[in-house]
């Protein structure tokens, strides 16, 4: 099992990042809520894993936060949410979020989130109520800030805009939207308010699941 891992970022193309830890590269899945913490390429992090081994593949996911996780770990556990599918739900919506749908039953909010029909969100809802408070423990993060190796607090480099729009949309197509919404999500985001493609994907996605 591997709890953590501690290295460099070679390369971060949402969903999927690769870390250099003593010479060996791990292609590690995160959500955009993690992506949005990391810091550029090149910086050294520690991010939480959880490792899932099948006949055909070892996967790699990783997360900034422990409470992410453990949200991740209750997530899989409901009939038909696999690991993929947690991952997208958490890169549409943030944890505080997600428990205040499943506590208000709020169907209607949960299958704006792609792959996410109506009776597996009232399945989630069923199953998730009495987990909630599985992921309620004390995070690794200040202040919800990604922590360098040394304890400092690290920022993403700047990108231009055309970068920031091509990255952000192939990521939201990634995670099951239609590239017209998702292309129609980032035209009504003001970009210069943004300093990456991080910044930019989560907010389409908030004003994609939002309404």
């Amino acid at each position: 099992m591997i709890s953590f891992l501690v290295g460099s970022i070679v390369d971060k193309s949402a969903p999927m990042l690769v870390l250099n830890v003593n010479g060996v590269g791990y292609e590690v899945q995160a959500s955009l809520n993690t992506f949005a913490a990391l810091p550029a390429i090149g910086s050294d992090i520690k991010l939480l894993i959880h490792f899932v081994v099948r006949e055909d593949a070892q996967l790699l996911y990783g997360f900034a936060e422990s409470s992410e996780r453990q949200l991740f770990r209750s997530l899989i556990k409901v009939n038909g949410v696999g690991p993929k599918l947690a991952i997208t739900i958490l890169s549409g919506i943030d944890a505080v979020s997600f428990s205040r749908c499943i506590l208000a039953n709020d169907v209607a909010s949960l299958i704006r989130l792609p792959g996410i029909g109506k009776k597996t969100a009232e399945r989630l809802i069923v199953e998730m109520k009495d987990r909630l408070q599985e992921w309620h423990s004390e995070d690794v993060l200040s202040n919800g800030e990604l922590l360098d190796v040394d304890g400092r607090t690290t920022d993403g480099s700047a990108v231009s805009r055309s970068k920031m729009l091509a990255d952000a949309e192939t990521a939201l197509v990634s995670l099951g939207y239609k590239p017209v919404e998702a292309s129609k999500a980032l035209a009504r985001l003001d970009l210069s308010a943004m300093s990456s493609s991080e910044d930019a994907i989560r907010a389409a996605l908030k004003a994609m699941v939002s309404g």
